[in-house]
């Protein structure tokens, strides 16, 4: 349950052309302590509920557990998260051996798309594509729930 990731601002929007799948989602925070955060999330037709814990100094791993639950409860439950729902488009995008995972934000966040990619470890070479752009794995603005505290609008 350990999460190994990076994150990248883009370039370009090329990545929708190499894209097989969207997925619309809306997600909230229930906690966003600096220790930990408790996410629900509508993904399509699936929600879930996840912890996620402080991440490592680097900014690349944290403990992660997540589990699926039914869309009604998540409904449910957004409307108690903190305020600023987060609402992005999903674009999974393989490349080489590995899948990125770009969200297009939407609301408050407008003008934001931000890649993510799954590693097995943190050292793990991994292709970068040309509409990747800066790093900003370990940056605290970029995670969604400072980004549902403090919208990328007013940065």
């Amino acid at each position: 349950m350990i999460e190994i990731e990076r994150k990248f601002l883009l370039v370009s929007d090329n990545y929708k052309k190499e894209a097989y799948k969207q997925t619309k989602i809306i997600q909230g925070f229930l906690n966003t302590h600096k220790e930990r955060a408790v996410r629900i999330r509508i993904m399509g037709a699936e929600a879930f509920i996840t912890v996620k814990g402080i991440s490592n100094k680097e900014g690349t791993t944290r403990f992660e557990w997540e589990k699926e639950i039914p869309q009604e409860e998540a409904k449910m439950l957004l409307k108690l998260c903190e305020p600023n729902l987060i609402e992005k488009i999903r674009y999974e995008v393989k490349v080489g051996f590995h899948f990125f995972e770009i969200d297009e934000f939407f609301g408050e966040n407008e003008g934001l798309t931000m890649a993510e990619i799954e590693l097995s470890e943190e050292n793990e070479e991994f292709i970068k594509p040309d509409w990747l752009g800066k790093e900003v794995t370990g940056d605290v603005r970029y995670y969604n729930s400072q980004l549902s505290k403090i919208p990328y609008r007013n940065w």
